[in-house]
Order: C-alpha cells, then structure tokens, then sequence
C-alpha cells in the first residue's frame, strides 16, 4: 500500500497560560494509505514549529519537509516504519526540530501497520527483536503539577488518593522558587495526602540548572518522604552537572530523559549523566522505535525505563506498546489532569483497573481510536502562504 495523504492538525484550548501544562494544545498527524488505512500520532512540542517541517519549502538536500519525504512511500511491514524513519530525519538533517515533528508521523505509520498485520504494536516489536510478546501490567502514577502553596497539593494528593491511585507525582508550580523552607513543605504535603502506603515521586522542572549541589541539598531534606525519585533537578543536557550529582551517591534516585529528542541524547544522560531512571516521551523522540531503543539500552545499564507523557491516551497507548512486554519496568506516567481536549481525544481512555494497574490493549494498531467529533470544536485551522504560494492548508478532518 502507498502513504495518500499526511496531515498535521493544530488543535488548542479557549484559553492559554503560562502553566506547566502540555495539554492546552497539541499537533496530531494523521496518515492515510490508498488502501484505506488510517493512523494517527500526537507530537509533544510546539505545535506551530512542528507543523512547519512538514510543510516547509525545500531550502536545499538537508532541508526536505517530511511530507515530501512519505508520500506516495510504500508502507507494506514493520521494516518499512524504520526505512521510513532513516529517510525522514536523513531529508531533514538540518531541520532542528525533526525529531520532535516526526514524532507524531512516526507513531502514525506503527498504527497503520498494526492495523493492516491486525496486530498491536507491542507484538511487532517483540517480533522484530527476538523477544517476548507478553505484556505485563504496570501501575500508573498520577501526573499532576503542584499547588500553587502547601494547602493547594495536599487538597490535590488526597483527592488522589481518595480515587485510589497508589503512586502520583508532582512536578513543578512553585518547587525551587520560594527557598529550601517551602520546597519541603509541598513534598511534606504531598506525602500527608497520598498517605504513609503510597508512592510519590518529585519533579523539580529543571528548576536548579547545573547547580547540581542544591539539588543534592534538596534529595538529602525530601528523603525523610521517601520519594521513589526526584525527576529532572538540572536542565536536560547538564550531563556533566547529572554526573556530579549521581557521584554524589544522593539520598533518593535520580530521573530525567524527558528533554531527549533523539536516542543520542538519552544514551548520553544514561551513559555519561549516571541517572537511575529513564523518562522517555515518544512524542519528542521521533516516535516508537527510538523510544524502544532507549528502553533496551536501559535494560543493559540495569537501570529503570519510564514513559514520559503529559498529553493524552493517544500519546499514553504510544508509550505503552513501548515497554508493555518489559515486567522489571513497573511504573507508567498516566495523565490525571488535562485539558478536555486531552481528555476528549480518544473513544476509549486506558481505565485503571481494579487492582489498580493498566494494561496495554490488545486491539491492532496502538488500540485507540481518535474522536474527531469531540475535539473538532479546539482545532485551529492554518494557512500558510509563501509570496503566492499556499504552502500549508489544513486539511478536512
């Protein structure tokens, strides 16, 4: 079968602010064969940016956008996903936001192929590597921001215990801005709303830099709350500040990877920064199978692999195929409390269980389907035109 169509659409709430929040927009790409298969993917990057190198004029051999690259390709087996892919980001070479555009094509493309093999995407990895098909189930941590004060994240922790979660984590908000004094009072109140039998982890939205010494200060005083980790203290390529750090033999776990857009820069913070665990965003990377890679290469340092996904179930069902086969990987990032764009995307949301676990879902393709009725009402049409030439116009939902 040949790629017809290849389609970015910019979707967006009412309202934007300056939040933490990945899930006030969104780019979603959707692939169409002539044969009549559809798939769709979601990017985790500026929307706009990213939509720009699937559209933009050829500048020169280093610089071809990727739908001049995928259509009219032929998309026959998994093989074809990872050709693809290597003609993609070779096209683009000097395209610098690539990998995060590709992304959401990238897991397009493994959609459609689960589909047409009437298999789920977890099982075409285990096929092409040699390994076990059988998914394991994990359990999911709520991802929430913290309060804007100590009350606000306890008010947000106990609601989140009360709807049974067993593990949450909270990022961002305040933590590193108002002193050591109130940095502790919301992981103390994070704690007191999940309860003593729970787990919680701390993400401290790179707000140290390369101070890698504060941010040791900082593991030492949340210690005493048994974070499970304290995710991304210093900026993502701080390698150097990550090594320090981790040499340092801190009180807790170490975790960051979310900033990785390729798999070079992830294996250079497992590799070179020393962390414990691992996050990787299919939606920055460049898609499925770079995320796969970085989940193998976590196998062989012995360390932890966790998705990173603050988007919707699209981009969760993305994640899960990568590591569902993986039983030593036990934790998923599970997005608690998007926008309704997020929450509205997708038919059926992953439910957590009653033993408070997911599983991956074993349906062709990544298993979800995107309800375009629901969000038609947050898409932002795009027109863009170069001099008299209509470069970009968005497409019919």
């Amino acid at each position: 079968m040949k790629i017809s169509s290849v389609d970015p659409f910019y979707f967006q709430m009412p309202d934007i602010t300056s939040a933490a929040d990945g899930t006030q927009d969104t780019l979603l790409v959707r692939i169409r064969t002539d044969t009549g298969y559809e798939g769709w993917g979601e990017c985790d990057a500026s929307p706009l940016v990213s939509l720009a190198v699937y559209c933009c004029p050829m500048s020169h051999g280093n610089i071809i956008n990727i739908h001049t690259s995928l259509i009219g390709e032929t998309l026959a087996e998994p093989s074809d996903v990872v050709r693809l892919s290597e003609k993609v980001l070779r096209n683009g070479l000097d395209i610098q936001q690539i990998q995060h555009a590709y992304s959401g094509a990238e897991i397009a493309l493994w959609d459609i192929i689960g589909k047409k093999l009437n298999q789920p995407v977890y099982k075409l990895l285990a096929e092409m590597t040699d390994s076990s098909d059988t998914p394991h189930p994990k359990l999911p941590y709520a991802s929430v921001l913290f309060g804007d004060t100590p009350e606000e994240t306890y008010q947000i922790s106990l609601d989140l215990q009360k709807r049974g979660y067993r593990a949450a984590k909270f990022g961002w908000g305040p933590m590193g801005k108002y002193g050591e004094e109130n940095d502790i009072a919301l992981v103390r109140a994070a704690r007191e709303g999940m309860g003593p039998d729970t787990q919680i982890m701390i993400d401290a939205g790179v707000v140290w830099g390369t101070d890698y010494e504060t941010a040791y200060k900082r593991a030492a005083a949340f210690a005493q709350f048994a974070p499970t980790w304290l995710e991304e203290p210093l900026a993502p390529d701080a390698i150097e500040a990550y090594n320090s750090l981790t040499e340092m033999n801190p009180a807790i776990p170490i975790a960051a990877g979310e900033g990785s857009n390729s798999f070079r820069m992830a294996e250079d913070v497992i590799v070179n920064g020393g962390i414990h665990y691992v996050q990787i965003d299919t939606g920055r990377i460049g898609g499925i199978m770079p995320s796969y890679q970085v989940c193998q290469l976590a196998e062989q340092h012995g360390i932890q692999y966790v998705n990173h996904t603050f988007k919707s179930h699209l981009s969760l069902a993305a994640a899960l195929h990568v590591f569902a086969t993986k039983p030593e990987f036990k934790l998923i990032e599970y997005p608690a409390a998007g926008s309704a764009l997020s929450q509205q995307l997708v038919k059926e949301p992953f439910p957590v269980d009653k033993d408070g676990m997911i599983r991956v879902k074993e349906l062709p393709g990544l298993g979800v389907d995107v309800v375009t009725e629901a969000i038609r009402q947050y898409l932002t049409p795009v027109h863009i035109q170069v001099a008299d030439e209509t470069v970009f116009q968005t497409a019919e939902l």
